[in-house]
């Protein structure tokens, strides 16, 4: 592909220097459907990618597309707060015949605002309201959010230094695997709990990811999340799941934690929930959680209509006949395959091939290859990002609308861009 160089200024002299995608994808993006992106130079773009995790069902999904239009068309709600419309509605109903009810989760649901961090607020707020106690553990490499209570549960120094102010309240232990199996899991946690000398306030919940994305695509044995929800059982405490990233079938299931068998007390939700990109999340607790008083968390976008009848439609599309997770663990095999072919054809640039349904992880040995891989990728046409303390990590993230064939071309450029910078 010939790229040729857009004309920035604007976005160079008008817009803040915390940019950041823009500066791996030095284009202007115009158009997009499905599985890919066209710049206003008519370039075409396979995105892996999807918008963080936001874009499960692609860009401009024709049937949610469809249903957008038509409540617009007929002058829909737009902003309700937490009024009661048809749409909320509509979401609700099907939220809980198509995803609750079959799955046996008792779920209340609250809408805490319309982005991730909101909702992992909402969820450390009532945990510590509940347990009347205020430390948060989280885990090694964790990402919840940038607001401050998210930060603070959150790992990468980078991030957390943009504080400006000390992060309190949130104490870290090992993710899985974190200490190369050396130690048994939980010895160190379950210590602290115990020693009355340990300093470690008794926490009011466990904030975990069963995938850690922006750690570096670290994936949680089923195992080690049923001994992690019993143990927050026996030290009555209670378990947040932030299922922002890997949610909305992500993984394969619905929940990401469904694998496990484990019900969580707390589960955040956000990204792909609208299935359109629009600006949606969810708070989901156990009902005898719910003892919040009227209005004491709130926001004044937390009722984005348009984005509840995309996430009705989404969930009546591709959710009530239960061939989405079928589709996507088959189509995460396909990925893992190709990502083994190219960990055996250079076995001295990466670490492992990790992941999931579809999100998957490609740690390199030298910590610029991946960097470099997804700069090249960019220059053949395809859309990838980087994770990782140290963005060591090249991260897939396809559209679960992706097609086998669509799959087969990004993780061909992705072999070539290996080759060419390995």
């Amino acid at each position: 592909m010939t790229i040729t160089q857009p004309d920035l200024s604007v976005f160079e002299t008008v817009e803040s220097e915390v940019r950041s995608y823009c500066r791996g994808w030095p284009t202007i993006f115009d158009r997009a459907q499905g599985s890919h992106l066209t710049d206003e130079d008519g370039h075409t773009y396979l995105d892996f990618f999807a918008g963080a995790g936001s874009l499960n069902y692609g860009h401009n999904n024709p049937v949610l597309k469809r249903a957008l239009i038509d409540y617009i068309e007929r002058d829909g709600i737009t902003h309700g707060l937490d009024m009661s419309t048809t749409a909320k509605r509509a979401f609700l109903e099907s939220f809980q015949n198509i995803i609750l009810r079959p799955r046996d989760l008792p779920y209340k649901v609250m809408f805490p605002g319309p982005t991730g961090a909101n909702s992992v607020e909402a969820a450390l707020k009532l945990a510590r309201k509940v347990k009347g106690r205020e430390s948060i553990v989280s885990f090694t490499n964790a990402f919840h959010g940038m607001s401050l209570g998210a930060l603070a549960v959150t790992g990468n120094s980078m991030k957390r230094a943009g504080a400006g102010i000390p992060l309190v309240h949130g104490t870290p232990m090992p993710f899985d695997n974190y200490l190369d199996g050396q130690v048994p899991d939980f010895l160190w946690f379950e210590r602290l709990l115990e020693d009355q000398g340990s300093g470690l306030n008794k926490p009011a919940a466990v904030i975990v990811e069963t995938v850690q994305g922006e750690g570096g695509i670290n994936v949680a044995r089923a195992d080690w999340l049923r001994e992690l929800a019993a143990l927050c059982e026996r030290q009555d405490m209670l378990l947040i799941v932030d299922d922002i990233q890997m949610g909305c079938g992500r993984t394969g299931a619905f929940f990401s934690f469904e694998e496990a068998g484990i019900v969580p007390d707390i589960v955040t939700v956000s990204k792909s929930i609208s299935g359109y990109g629009l600006p949606m999340a969810l708070t989901l607790f156990k009902p005898e959680l719910d003892i919040w008083e009227p209005g004491e968390h709130n926001g004044t976008f937390r009722g984005n209509n348009p984005a509840f009848v995309t996430a009705a439609a989404t969930l009546d599309t591709y959710w009530a006949d239960g061939q989405m997770e079928k589709q996507t663990l088959a189509r995460g095999e396909l990925v893992e395959s190709h990502l083994k072919a190219i960990v055996d054809e250079h076995p001295d640039a990466f670490v492992e091939y990790r992941g999931r349904g579809l999100v998957w992880g490609l740690e390199t040995v030298d910590k610029e290859l991946a960097n470099k891989i997804a700069k090249r990728a960019f220059e053949l046409g395809l859309l990838i990002e980087t994770s990782g303390p140290q963005s060591e990590v090249v991260k897939l993230l396809p559209a679960l609308t992706t097609t086998p064939e669509e799959l087969d071309e990004g993780l061909r450029t992705l072999a070539r861009a290996v080759r060419d910078c390995a």
